[in-house]
C-alpha cells in the first residue's frame, strides 16, 4: 500500500503480484511502459527495449500520444485507434509507469490523456520506472503481442484542461496558477531544461503563477511524498483544496504531474492542467509574462 489512499497510484509490489494477468491476452489488466525516448536519451533511463516490466507495451509519448501536425494531444479517433491495437479496452485496469528526468515525466501526461478520453480505471505505479530497475524488480526484453480489441472513448472532458483563454480568464479572476518548471526557468534565467530545445522566443513566468517544482512532490526515490507534506508545499504559496487551480510547465508533461498530485493525490475537485503551457505563452505576441523571483 501506498501512503495515498486511492486506487489511481499503486506500488510496485502490487505489479509484480499481477504479473500474469498483465501478460495474458485477456484484456482486464494492461500495462504501458510511456516515455520520450530522446528526451530521456541522456538520463539514467533503461530503455524499453534493453529491459522493461513483463507484459508492458511501449507508447512514445511524441509519437504515439501527441499529433504532430496540431502540435496537439490526439484526438477522439485517434485515441481510440492506439488503444484498440494494443490490445486495450475501455474496461481495461491501465497501468502506467516510465522514467525521465522526473519519474514517471510522460507517464503521467498519459495518465492525464487518459482521463481526459474518460478512461475509469487508469493507474500510476510509484516511483515508476527507476524504483522498478533500482529495486531489482523483474525485467524482460520480450514485447508482448496481444489480440487487438475494440475501445470507445467516453471523453473528452474538457474540465481538467486548460486553454490559453482559460489562463487569461485566470489572470483576471486571481485563479492560482502553479508553475511546475525549475527556478531557473520560472525567472526566466533559462527557457527549457538543460539539453532540450528551446520551444519558446521569451524566457519568464505567467504574471501571478506560484512556483512549485516537480521535483519536490517527490522523496528521493523518486516516489510520491506523503500526502501532509504535499499538501503543505502548496499552503506555502497560498494555494488549498477550495480554489480552483491550473497547472502549467514548457509543453504540459511535467505539468500533468502536480495535475496529478492536486487533483488524484490531494483531492482538489477543480484542477486543470494547461498542454500548451510556456511552448504556446512564450510565443504569444502580447502575452503577459513576468520574469524574477516570485513577490
Amino acid at each position: 500500500m501506498t501512503a495515498h489512499d486511492t486506487d489511481a497510484l499503486v506500488t510496485a509490489e502490487w505489479v509484480e503480484e499481477r504479473l500474469d494477468e498483465f501478460q495474458s491476452d485477456d484484456p482486464e489488466y494492461r500495462l504501458l511502459e510511456v516515455n520520450n525516448p530522446t528526451v530521456t536519451a541522456d538520463s539514467e533511463y533503461t530503455p524499453y527495449e534493453e529491459g522493461h516490466i513483463p507484459g508492458a507495451i511501449f507508447f512514445d509519448w511524441e509519437e504515439d500520444l501527441s499529433d504532430p501536425v496540431t502540435r496537439d494531444i490526439l484526438d477522439k479517433e485517434a485515441f481510440e485507434q492506439l488503444n484498440a491495437e494494443a490490445g486495450i479496452t475501455e474496461d481495461s485496469t491501465v497501468v502506467l509507469y516510465g522514467g525521465g528526468r522526473v519519474p514517471n515525466w510522460f507517464a503521467l501526461f498519459a495518465y492525464w490523456e487518459y482521463k481526459y478520453f474518460g478512461h475509469e480505471d487508469v493507474r500510476v505505479i510509484d516511483g515508476g520506472k527507476p524504483y522498478w530497475v533500482e529495486n531489482d524488480y523483474p525485467l524482460t526484453t520480450d514485447e508482448p503481442d496481444f489480440s487487438a480489441q475494440e475501445y470507445t472513448a467516453r471523453g473528452p472532458f474538457e474540465n481538467i484542461r486548460a486553454y490559453k483563454s482559460d489562463v487569461d480568464q485566470a489572470i483576471e479572476s486571481g485563479v492560482p496558477l502553479v508553475d511546475v518548471r525549475s527556478p531557473e526557468e520560472f525567472t526566466g534565467e533559462v527557457i527549457a531544461p538543460e539539453g532540450l530545445q528551446e520551444t519558446a522566443q521569451r524566457g519568464g513566468h505567467i504574471p501571478g503563477a506560484k512556483n512549485v517544482p516537480t521535483t519536490t512532490v517527490l522523496n528521493d526515490d523518486g516516489t510520491f511524498k506523503d500526502p501532509d507534506e504535499l499538501r503543505q508545499l502548496y499552503e506555502d504559496v497560498g494555494i488549498d483544496e477550495n480554489q480552483s487551480v491550473v497547472t502549467y510547465c514548457r509543453v504540459g508533461e511535467r505539468s500533468s504531474i502536480e495535475w496529478y498530485v492536486l487533483h488524484e493525490l490531494l483531492g482538489f475537485d477543480d484542477v486543470e492542467n494547461y498542454d500548451g503551457s510556456w511552448t504556446e505563452w512564450g510565443n504569444l505576441v502580447r502575452a503577459p509574462i513576468e520574469t524574477g523571483e516570485a513577490e
